[in-house]
């Protein structure tokens, strides 16, 4: 025989009628049950628990705990199916008052809460006749007819399921069983109870003066009673009701079909649509972060570029020793810990959001890097303007020469930028130069990530350093300059060999740990490489080594330092054993290196043999030339500047080593992020570049610096690395561990602080010299009439502390006619009255010589040298007086000067500068030279080609093409060098 009990409960609290009389509500669904006490035939009830197998709960404390199935059908949002492990268990022996056995398969789901009526109620097969005309729920015995006795009834709870408590759709449930107009969730309990082969006769219902356990609210799961004596006379039970004819066979019912019906008819109720309210509060994780990275990048863009006036606008006049940050309004400061924030609230939910947090980089970059574009109208930075000059000069004469400038002995930005500007008929660089900082740090954000793409971390440990690569990029090497395109360069340089070319190698059997040196080698083998390898096609392999010869040959003729920066990247990953390439490659590129100094700067190093080779060694040297001597005498307020700089060196390096610690402690070796930042510290130790080479090792060591840096909050490896979990363990772990969970909300949030901390910090050390790094209108209006009138050539004198210290003018200089007009030092003091020196200095040149005046060089001189803060307006005022100077150019911030007679028959020279070389120096071997450099590039190329098709498959082609390259190698080698002690021993 097969039956089906509905009940229905409303929300997740159960009332019956039991429960009404003993006046108990209520049962909750997730509270321990107590013991269900027992009632023998007599109708006594029992003091102690039932015996294990006879336990009424559904939680599974028995072995025969039934198993529990989840499912969903159509249109629900969720459902739970119990049922019986046992199948249908035999008939009771001798004894058994019915012999029959219950299988309960109950399912639960969310459906509309409705006034209760029978004919509500889902047709199970019980007539509507028999269920009691009320508007509250029935009892929950549902084989029982008559109304419950004023017993206490037992306080087991219906289920333990802890989900029945919360409800799926995430409506609360009501506390009122009986609403009527109200939407709720509700369950829907279906118990099928199955007959033994016993009579039905023999199936009676328990009497109406049974003990409350008897009728205590069904439980998921009904065991046979046990066996007990004859009970006492009860009143007459009501007759039970006919099974239908069908359940008169002793086949089993086919209780899955009876299931599949109902879940169709619950299916069809409609689901609780939860509130717009609740939905966007499940959602705010997806939409919550960038609408904060675009509320704080708007809000950022009005503080800076309102009228100035309470929390908003930028005052420039406003700038002192400090720099932009003195003049910057508090809401662009909220504005950048608002992107922050979201940058945060978005890898706190450690998802790959690539897109989205790409925006937010950008967002941030925007905001850091953007600052001066939004403000001033000028391009910043004084040399912008010269190297725009040197743009101008070959799209106007087709050549460069390093007579002019020996930066022009390295031509290939310029040329490229020339070549592209008057292909598009471009003439004016100003806004390409106001805008080139932001787009090269945008620039440099590409290959940086696909650098990330290789190592081995957390999606948190990547995005963090991409952020931190973005904020601790002070150095304000991206305007425009080969410098700033070299550089990223370089960064596609080193992506490339190890997206294409990376090696990651798993030592099988260890080395054996005896002796000083093999101890920590065989310590250090162990590890596991903190890189990934692609394996790639020949085909695809071969293209990517064009384009990194490429690239490095663009290095090469573009800039002085950035090629062997490239060079010491590619020889570290052979030596660490993390490149595919083979030896040929970084000789033929070496090659390339020298050959370019040797053949195409004679210019730059002839008769100057000393300042090439002059700083090798020279270690501490170069070191003080780089910090020390900037800070001493130095403005209070602008020491603050410079110290902020050194500060964030400091800290980015000790957050490097201290994720190199953790790393190592997790069994990780981290060897490209360890040589991307040991190997441009080399540098030091070549020559000082002018006091920048710490400038620049800071500049090619930060991205390794971050990357490790990273990796000092979040250290672990990924989830889907092999044999990793989520939360590695140290391989020697001192002491207990704390929770994972919240060592990770720690992470974070030290990291956010870290993050914030520092991008305020940056504004202050990318921004402190804004003083005299900014270029106004004025300073480029005053250079304007000089280019106007320097036909046929042309001086400039600009401000200087002291002669014969090579200065970069503080002036926008050199933007136009930069093979004309001459730039010479004018000596001034700090007693602005003095301008003897100066009016000697005119005395001295021909006509057509101007001295130019700015803000920006009494900034300088203020700063950097201890100049009072009101001598730019007493210097000009001292000119203005003097009766030897007439003033042909004035504004607010610059003023040009001139004698008002030079002497009569001295006329306006022709350009002293020549245009063209010492008549091109050689020595007696350099066509043999030339010769051999041919072969051996050749032969190089040839070699590695062939070593893509496999390591180890080192065919006679490859030795044949060794015996060829080796000694042309050599003779290119010995000609370069014979160059160098030739052409360098001749005067200039």
């Amino acid at each position: 025989m097969m039956m089906f009990g509905v009940r229905q409960r409303t929300g997740d609290d159960v009332t019956t009628g039991a429960a009404k009389a003993a006046g108990v509500d209520k049962t909750g669904s997730t509270h321990s049950a107590p013991p269900v006490p027992t009632t023998d035939r007599s109708g006594d009830e029992a003091t102690g628990p039932m015996p294990p197998g006879a336990s009424g709960r559904a939680s599974g404390e028995s072995p025969e705990a039934p198993v529990r199935a989840s499912g969903e059908a159509p249109g629900v949002s969720g459902g739970t199916l119990e049922k019986a492990s046992g199948g249908i268990p035999e008939t009771s022996g001798e004894g058994s008052e019915g012999g029959a056995s219950e299988i309960t398969a109950t399912i639960r789901f969310p459906v509309l809460r409705v006034p209760f009526r029978p004919a509500a109620r889902l047709d199970t097969g019980i007539p509507a006749s028999d269920v009691p005309a009320s508007d509250t729920p029935p009892s929950d015995t549902p084989e029982s007819d008559t109304p419950p006795s004023s017993t206490p009834a037992s306080d087991t709870p219906e289920s333990d399921n802890p989900a029945s408590d919360t409800p799926e759709s995430g409506t609360p449930a009501s506390d009122t069983p009986g609403a009527s107009s109200e939407e709720a969730d509700a369950t829907v309990e279906v118990h099928l109870l199955a007959a033994s082969r016993a009579p039905l006769a023999s199936q009676a219902r328990p009497a109406p003066s049974a003990s409350p356990a008897s009728r205590a609210p069904s439980v998921p799961l009904a065991l046979p009673a046990p066996k007990t004596k004859k009970a006492r006379k009860t009143p007459k039970a009501p007759k039970a009701r006919k099974p239908p004819k069908a359940q008169k066979t002793r086949k089993a019912p086919k209780a899955g079909v009876a299931v599949d019906a109902l879940l169709e008819r619950v299916a069809a109720t409609p689901a609780v649509r939860p509130s717009r309210t609740t939905r966007l509060m499940r959602t705010a994780s997806v939409w919550l972060p960038p609408l904060l990275t675009v509320e704080g990048l708007i809000m950022y863009v009005l503080a800076l570029r309102a009228a100035p006036g309470p929390w908003r606008g930028v005052n420039l006049a406003n700038i002192d020793g400090v720099g932009l940050v003195s003049a910057m309004p508090n809401t662009a400061f909220a504005a950048i810990l608002l992107m922050i924030v979201a940058f945060f609230v978005t890898i706190a939910q450690n998802t790959d959001r690539k897109f989205l947090l790409l925006f937010q980089l950008a967002a941030i970059t925007f905001a850091l890097h953007g600052a001066a574009a939004l403000i001033e109208n000028e391009a910043r930075f004084h040399t912008a303007y010269v190297h725009a000059g040197f743009v101008e000069y070959i799209s106007r004469t087709g050549e460069a020469s390093p007579v002019l400038d020996a930066r022009l002995a390295w031509p290939g930005f310029f040329a490229l930028v020339a070549f592209v500007t008057k292909a598009a008929g471009i003439t004016d660089l100003t806004t390409i130069m106001q805008w080139t900082p932001l787009l090269s740090n945008l620039l440099y954000l590409l290959p940086f990530v696909l650098i990330l793409r290789q190592v081995v971390a957390t999606t948190r440990a990547r995005w963090f350093a991409a952020l931190l690569f973005v904020i601790v990029q002070w150095i304000g090497q991206d305007y425009f300059s080969s410098q700033g395109f070299t550089y990223a360069v370089y960064l596609a340089f080193v992506a490339i060999l190890l997206r294409w070319f990376g090696r990651v190698e798993y030592r099988e059997r260890s080395m054996p740990a005896k002796g000083l040196i093999r101890r920590p080698l065989a310590r250090l083998g162990r590890l596991t490489p903190g890189e990934l390898s692609h394996p790639t096609g020949v085909y695809d392999r071969s293209i990517m080594l064009i384009v990194l010869i490429g690239l490095f040959g663009t290095a090469t003729a573009s800039h002085q330092i950035t090629p062997f920066m490239m060079l010491g990247i590619l020889t570290g990953l052979l030596l660490f054993r993390r490149s595919s390439l083979s030896w040929g490659l970084p000789f033929f590129l070496g090659l390339m290196a020298l050959a370019w100094i040797s053949y195409q700067t004679v210019a730059f190093w002839s008769g100057h043999i000393d300042e090439l080779f002059g700083g090798l060694g020279r270690v501490l040297d170069n070191l003080q030339s780089n910090t020390g001597d900037r800070i001493d005498g130095s403005d209070p307020k602008h020491t603050f500047v410079l110290v902020a700089r050194l500060g964030i060196c400091a800290v980015i390096l000790a957050l490097a080593a201290t994720g190199l610690l953790r790393r190592l402690r997790r069994g990780v070796g981290d060897r490209a992020a360890l040589l991307l930042l040991c190997t441009p510290v080399l540098a030091l130790g070549l020559q000082n570049y002018g006091g920048e080479i710490g400038l620049r090792i800071y500049l090619f060591a930060l991205p390794g610096a971050c990357i490790l840096a990273a990796y000092a909050f979040f250290p672990n490896l990924p989830a889907t690395a092999a044999g990793a979990p989520e939360e590695t363990v140290p391989i020697r772990a001192s002491g207990p561990r704390l929770n994972p969970v919240l060592t990770r909300r720690i992470s974070l949030g030290l990291a956010a602080g870290c993050a914030l901390a520092l991008s305020m910090v940056f504004l202050v050390a990318r921004y402190g010299n804004e003083q005299f790094e900014r270029v106004s209108a004025d300073e480029v209006a005053a250079m304007h009439y000089i280019y106007d009138h320097d036909k046929p050539s042309a001086r400039v004198l600009y401000l200087v502390p002291q002669i014969g210290e090579e200065v970069t003018p503080a002036i926008p200089w050199g933007e136009k006619d930069f093979d004309t007009i001459s730039y010479e030092q004018a000596l001034v003091s700090r007693n602005p009255v003095q301008i003897s020196s100066v009016i000697d200095k005119f005395r001295l040149s021909p006509p057509n010589t101007y001295l130019v005046a700015t803000r920006g060089q009494a900034g300088y001189l203020q700063l950097n040298h201890n100049f009072p803060g009101d001598w730019a307006p007493r210097f000009r005022a001292a000119l203005d007086a003097s009766p030897e100077l007439k003033r042909v150019f004035t504004s607010h911030d610059a003023a040009v000067y001139t004698l008002k007679s030079f002497p009569e028959g001295v006329e306006i020279p022709e350009p002293g500068a020549p245009t063209t070389g010492i008549g091109d120096p050689t020595s007696p071997w350099t066509p043999i030279g030339l010769g051999a450099l041919g072969v051996t590039w050749i032969a190089l190329f040839a070699y590695e080609l062939l070593g893509l098709r496999g390591r180890g498959r080192i065919s006679r082609a490859r030795r044949w093409i060794l015996l060829v390259a080796v000694p042309a190698f050599l003779m290119a080698l010995i000609v370069i060098v014979e160059r160098f002690i030739v052409i360098g021993t001749q005067l200039p």
